[in-house]
């Protein structure tokens, strides 16, 4: 077959992907009088937003609680939803380990007085320790934590469950992610907040109690946009995988696509790209130079699957969910979908479970089959206590590629040898979004990315798209003055 066998005549922004960078930079440029073409690789819109859906279930990729301090997108949501589409459910997350629960964030005297007299004064000494003798290297995940709670809470609390995320040692993980996740929250901040009486703080910090979460999951918001992006004249592509870009003279000029019959090219003004940002420049052509072809081969992902397996209502938990800290399973969280919305779930007197495993494709767990996977998840739901024999109903699988971008330790000389390269020789290329930035962003400040790289396109703005979601504050505390 030929190359080229469908071509657009008429050059316009080509939006790559349809999650929710992609479709809110598609959304923003429609409402400012401008057409795009979103080319998506899958057949669903949302990437990890989306919510899937099996016999009636809903599952969303993730949790993804709709809270922000960002207010332009506490703003489009609601524009993209209608306010009786969004349900206002209570925050719960907790810790479960050898057979207790822990809140999450950690609370000072919860965590103590559940490990045990003993044990907390063992907790105690090593934090103190490390505000004598703190980690030399703080600039990897463990030393960072460390720093923050001692040894022995951070061998407790963090270790376990950040190595089965990321699958690789934490003393070789950057700090980075624990930065955009930890932040300023420390064991003594714990204590002294539970300790100092609010009355005498002049601003008072602590997470939020509720959040705002579509009624039918996350897809829901992201299956509204699509149908607002046609309406607004924009195009829709479905099984469009990127595999060439274009360029010359600096700038991109169209991109291929390989569409289900044949290959499409897209004549192009401006891309924006939520793409992993390393295929992005493994699509150039003529292509990148080898230095910068090893540079994007050396970005990573951690891939992601949830096994859900139905139970009874009262076999599951207020919590949105819950973090497993016991290294002898594979599991790293539980969410229980009926605690995010009633309405995930079809049946009365019944709920769902998500159980989280964190892995690369292609390995073991990746490519075992629906079955095993669903009895793997019900075993070790047994093993840890959660459930009892014989209290599953059914099961399903769901996998999701490419869920975290990797914090190596070169992932940033990485990243940024890209941006540099790609400025240079593609400057109306725009990577926006978690993965196509490479950093790990929640939903709102991916949208974020979208909107500001939007308005710099269509009113001349400067905004520097990287430093959004950088500020070294928790993404769930809020401070307000106490008057």
């Amino acid at each position: 077959m030929g190359e080229d066998t469908t071509k657009d005549m008429a050059a316009r922004t080509v939006v790559i992907g349809a999650g929710p960078a992609g479709l809110t930079a598609a959304y923003e440029l429609g409402k400012a009088g401008r057409t795009a073409t979103v080319l998506e690789a899958t057949d669903i819109v949302g990437g990890i937003s989306q919510t899937a859906e099996r016999d009636g279930w809903r599952f969303d990729i993730g949790g993804h609680r709709f809270f922000t301090k960002v207010k332009p997108v506490q703003d489009l949501w609601h524009e993209i939803l209608p306010d009786e589409d969004f349900l206002l459910r209570p925050r719960m997350s907790r810790i479960y380990y050898q057979g207790k629960f822990y809140d999450y964030p950690l609370k000072a005297f919860n965590a103590l007085g559940n490990l045990g007299i003993i044990e907390a004064l063992r907790c105690v000494l090593s934090y103190v320790w490390v505000r004598f003798r703190p980690p030399e290297d703080q600039s990897k995940f463990e030393g960072y934590v460390a720093a923050r709670f001692g040894w022995r809470l951070y061998r407790t609390f963090f270790k376990t469950y950040t190595e089965k995320v990321w699958g690789v040692p934490a003393d070789e993980l950057e700090a980075d992610w624990a930065a955009q996740r930890i932040k300023n929250l420390s064991l003594f901040g714990a204590i002294w907040n539970a300790i100092t009486p609010s009355r005498n703080q002049k601003d008072i910090t602590s997470l939020i109690e509720e959040f705002e979460y579509p009624r039918h999951g996350p897809g829901m918001m992201w299956e509204r946009c699509h149908d607002l992006v046609l309406e607004q004249g924009s195009d829709v592509h479905f099984r469009q995988p990127v595999t060439r870009i274009r360029h010359d003279g600096g700038r991109a000029t169209h991109v291929i696509t390989d569409g289900p019959d044949g290959p499409v090219e897209h004549a192009c003004t401006e891309v924006i790209s939520s793409m992993p940002i390393p295929r992005l420049v493994q699509a150039m052509d003529p292509p990148a130079p080898e230095d910068i072809q090893l540079a994007a081969k050396s970005l990573d992902f951690r891939d992601f699957l949830t096994v859900a397996l139905v139970v009874p209502e009262e076999d599951g938990f207020p919590d949105n969910w819950i973090y497993i800290h016991a290294p002898e399973v594979s599991v790293g969280r539980i969410q229980n979908f009926g605690s995010w919305s009633p309405e995930m779930i079809p049946e009365p007197g019944k709920t769902c479970l998500g159980l989280e495993y964190f892995v690369n494709e292609g390995d073991d767990l990746w490519v075992s089959d629906d079955a095993a996977l669903i009895e793997r998840g019900t075993r070790e739901m047994i093993e840890l206590g959660l459930l009892s024999e014989g209290r599953v109903e059914k099961g399903y699988v769901v996998r999701m590629p490419k869920a975290y971008p990797m914090y190596d330790a070169t992932y940033r000389d990485n990243v940024d040898t890209l941006r540099a390269w790609l400025a240079e020789h593609a400057a109306n290329v725009h990577p926006v979004g978690r993965n196509g930035m490479h950093r790990y962003n929640n939903q709102d400040h991916s949208m974020y990315t979208a909107m500001l790289t939007v308005e710099n396109l269509v009113s001349g703005t400067t905004h520097d798209v990287w430093e959004v979601n950088v500020e070294e504050e928790y993404h769930e505390e809020i401070s307000e003055s106490a008057g």
